[in-house]
């Protein structure tokens, strides 16, 4: 009796922890983040538009998460944890902002963070709750609400002096890479190309003057692709080796089965290539830059 006791106290606290168990914060997997289905794909894709454009222009970051409830928590309470834990903004610049809308609760907030609190001061950001998105969310509007609510956030970020955003990396390198790839020696297509390219000059002028021709030109379009003078003369001197001594890759070799001759083949061990799969940074890429927030911003309700 006692133990059947015990176990329904200890069943009666874990309901009451799971009860009063702080709202997770969901995983941060793009611009819009909602957790009701309140927006349509459209407003989201539209939305996810404009704030991409927002860090390419100026680097800041802006998110909007839209939840059930915050309960047991306050939605400032909710907010914070939300921001320290996605650091929307750029680091050192701290220059994010997240809107966050509980919708069964009927409140939302504008979590500011330190970089952007010159310009999206406490009372900027109460203006913007109450004359622009507190008037739709009261008539059904949400999407009105949410749009346009960031664009005047956009708006008053877009007039503050901000560092300029760092050029992408991915897009710097990206056309260079492609072209390296094919002075990769181990590249099927490299392999192929320099077989056909050595193939026509050793016919054209000989084994030796053909491998020389060949390697030479090889190497002015590696110096041209990379720049480099180590690079260039590896690729010649491959490029001249595989034009010399290509006619004993693809030469007949020994008779096989049936007194009939098999003829050497080449693999380039089932390699790939890819273009990296390239995303909007909305599917699965988008993160946080590693912004912090102090508690500044504006809540409200409707």
């Amino acid at each position: 009796m006692i133990a059947a006791r015990a176990s329904l106290l200890a069943l009666l606290v874990c309901w009451a922890c799971a009860a009063f168990a702080d709202v997770a914060v969901p995983p941060l997997s793009g611009r819009v983040v909602d957790q009701t289905g309140t927006l349509s794909s459209d407003t989201i894709a539209s939305l996810t538009q404009t704030l991409r454009g927002l860090e390419l222009r100026k680097g800041s970051q802006v998110a909007v998460l839209i939840v059930p409830t915050t309960q047991p928590e306050t939605i400032e309470q909710y907010s914070i944890r939300v921001a320290e834990a996605w650091k929307i903004g750029r680091k050192k610049v701290d220059d994010g902002a997240l809107l966050v809308v509980a919708k069964d609760d009927r409140k939302l907030r504008i979590e500011v963070g330190y970089g952007l609190e010159g310009a999206l001061t406490d009372v900027t950001s109460k203006r913007i709750i109450d004359e622009i998105i507190t008037p739709r969310f009261r008539s059904g509007d949400f999407s009105g609400g949410i749009s346009q609510g960031v664009d005047k956030i956009i708006g008053v970020i877009d007039g503050e002096p901000l560092p300029a955003p760092a050029p992408r990396r991915q897009e710097q390198e990206e056309p260079d890479s492609f072209l390296m790839s094919f002075l990769n020696p181990l590249n099927p297509f490299s392999i192929f190309a320099v077989l056909i390219l050595g193939g026509v000059f050793r016919r054209l002028f000989g084994r030796l003057f053909g491998s020389v021709a060949a390697g030479g030109l090889i190497g002015v379009l590696a110096w041209f692709i990379a720049g480099s003078l180590i690079v260039s003369a590896i690729a010649a001197i491959i490029a001249s080796l595989f034009t010399m001594f290509s006619d004993t890759i693809t030469a007949p070799t020994s008779a096989g089965p049936g007194g009939r001759r098999s003829r050497g083949s080449w693999s380039g061990g089932g390699g790939s290539w890819s273009s990296g799969g390239s995303s909007s940074s909305d599917s699965g890429g988008f993160s946080g830059g590693g912004g912090s927030f102090g508690g500044g911003g504006a809540s409200g309700s409707w």
